[in-house]
């Protein structure tokens, strides 16, 4: 298969070279200087971009490859509030395709089918209350994590007593804490610190007078993500749409 690269960081040069592992060819790399590129035969010869750049730049990157008929395979979060419904449209109306995630990890995959099983037994124990904790490295510019959106988003669909997620307590890379824990009954409180070089670690919290049960997923590295965008190209290659890892992993 031929794959662009759109953003050439950390997360890109591990993404090209497990591409090569599994036999794919890169016809395309696309980074901050050289964005006349998106206008290449190269880039057009294409079968899948993967993206991974920031939440200021994705929704203008799916746009540049839409143009040259270049389906898309995109990690980068942060855009969906202003963008979303204009993607959601280009993919259902206008034949581009699209896979979305905010994590492509096997790992957070299955964590995130736990979480949805949980939340779910979880409804029956109202004596339960559920926060949220996220921890990245100090150059992640948005928060809480894409991750974390959706795994509250998750919570909220099966928990009857939360309905929306919030802001909680920000812990920033200068040392500085914004925010508050203390938030309304219904509400599901995200905590996010920014330390280090930390890949991702997401921790869900049901506490109760009597106990706490806590689930996490710690990341050691990026390789499972990347490993993930990868495979998600192989499947976005046969199909087409706004697709998930709902789509690429069944359960």
């Amino acid at each position: 298969m031929n794959i662009a690269l759109i953003g050439y960081g950390k997360m890109g040069k591990m993404i090209e070279s497990i591409c090569k592992e599994r036999g794919h060819k890169i016809v395309s790399i696309i980074d901050i200087d050289n964005q006349q590129d998106f206008d290449s035969p190269e880039f057009a010869s294409a079968d899948v971009a993967i993206e991974f750049t920031s939440p200021t730049a994705a929704y203008g990157n799916y746009l540049r490859a839409f143009k040259a008929g270049v389906k898309v395979v995109s990690g980068s979060t942060g855009w969906m509030k202003d963008h979303g419904d204009d993607v959601r449209r280009m993919c259902t109306k206008e034949s581009k395709t699209l896979f979305w995630a905010s994590n492509f990890s096997i790992g957070v995959a299955i964590f995130s089918a736990v979480n949805r099983y949980l939340a779910k037994i979880m409804n029956q124990f109202p004596q339960y209350d559920v926060r949220m904790e996220e921890t990245h490295h100090i150059h992640k510019l948005d928060a809480p994590s894409g991750t974390a959106i959706t795994l509250a988003e998750e919570i909220v669909n099966d928990l009857d007593r939360k309905t929306s997620w919030v802001k909680g307590e920000q812990h920033l890379a200068d040392g500085t804490v914004e925010g508050t824990n203390n938030v309304a009954p219904d509400q599901l409180a995200i905590e996010s610190i920014r330390r280090d070089e930390v890949p991702g670690i997401h921790s869900i919290i049901y506490d109760s007078e009597a106990d706490c049960i806590n689930i996490t997923h710690d990341a050691h590295s990026r390789k499972g993500f990347a490993l993930g965008a990868v495979l998600a190209a192989e499947y976005t290659q046969q199909h087409t749409g706004l697709l998930t890892t709902s789509d690429l992993f069944k359960f």
